[in-house]
């Protein structure tokens, strides 16, 4: 019988998009794609959409990535131990989870990613700004249908940010009673070749959105920071009434984002909580 490890561990979460973060400075203890699904798993682990490895850049090489003058590479799995450019949420619960162990002593820094370095800032009540760079709209535009295990389909706009991301708009009252239980299926399977984050969304004011997501190696969260973004760059390019909206607060399920474009760069920057919950020691 092999032996157990322990694996130290702080559980936290961004608008309730949670994550297991741990120590790999040294990047020598990195979880198996195995270890990551027993993790996350919701009844027989710790329960979470996610795992993020706290790596110092100067331990790992990573191809095609400059870590520039990041001291720590984000080290992010989705819970089905696949792995993502970026996420929003889990910056910012990285970003807490840094400077509350003491490993980042300024409440400005940079941190490092697969979708490249992000500028982050915790603010005196404690949420976390993270520049989130700029979207990818590919030409010409993007536009597979979109289908629920229901029969229900949706047409879509593809945007990158780095994440691929999907954005069906839907009737805001029809919002809640979509079935997103299974993974949506993608009309040309083709046009996401890494997967994608489906996002069904309701603007219910300038400026204001509502809306869902199917992760891709998740599932349905309750908040997908990436995604956020693909919305609200959406949002605005949806009508002419919309073309100077800059700034939007997306609702949801588990609270609001503030997602800002900046219109002459064409950079957002994403805002939001980030809640450190829980902290301990787990078998692996």
């Amino acid at each position: 019988m092999s032996l157990l490890a322990e694996l130290a561990f702080v559980k936290g979460h961004g608008t309730a998009n949670d994550f297991i973060v741990y120590n790999n400075e040294d990047a020598e203890a990195a979880l198996s794609i195995e270890q990551v699904v027993t993790v996350c798993n919701r009844r027989s682990g710790l329960g979470a959409d996610g795992t993020i490895g706290a790596v110092r850049t100067k331990n790992i090489e990573l191809a095609g990535i400059d870590h520039a003058d990041a001291t720590w590479f984000m080290d992010h799995q989705n819970a089905d131990g696949s792995y993502a450019e970026m996420c929003g949420n889990g910056a910012r619960v990285f970003a807490r989870y840094l400077v509350t162990n003491g490993l980042e002593t300024e409440k400005e820094f940079t941190i490092s990613t697969r979708g490249g370095v992000r500028a982050v800032q915790i603010h005196p009540d404690l949420t976390v700004s993270v520049d989130m760079g700029k979207a990818f709209a590919p030409t010409p535009e993007l536009t597979p249908h979109i289908r629920l295990a229901t029969g229900e389909v949706f047409d879509s706009v593809g945007v990158f940010f780095p994440n691929p991301h999907a954005v069906c708009w839907v009737e805001a009252e029809a919002l809640p009673l979509l079935e997103l239980i299974e993974m949506p299926v993608v009309d040309p399977c083709g046009a996401f070749a890494e997967g994608v984050n489906v996002e069904f969304a309701a603007v219910t004011a300038p400026g204001e959105v509502v809306m869902r997501v199917f992760e891709r190696g998740v599932g349905e969260t309750f908040s997908c920071g990436t995604g956020a973004c693909a919305v609200a760059w959406a949002a605005r390019r949806s009508a002419p009434a919309l073309q100077e909206v800059n700034s939007w607060t997306v609702r949801v399920p588990g609270g609001k984002l503030i997602v800002t474009e900046d219109l002459q760069t064409g950079t957002f920057v994403l805002r939001g909580s980030a809640e450190l919950v829980a902290r301990g020691r787990v078998l692996i």
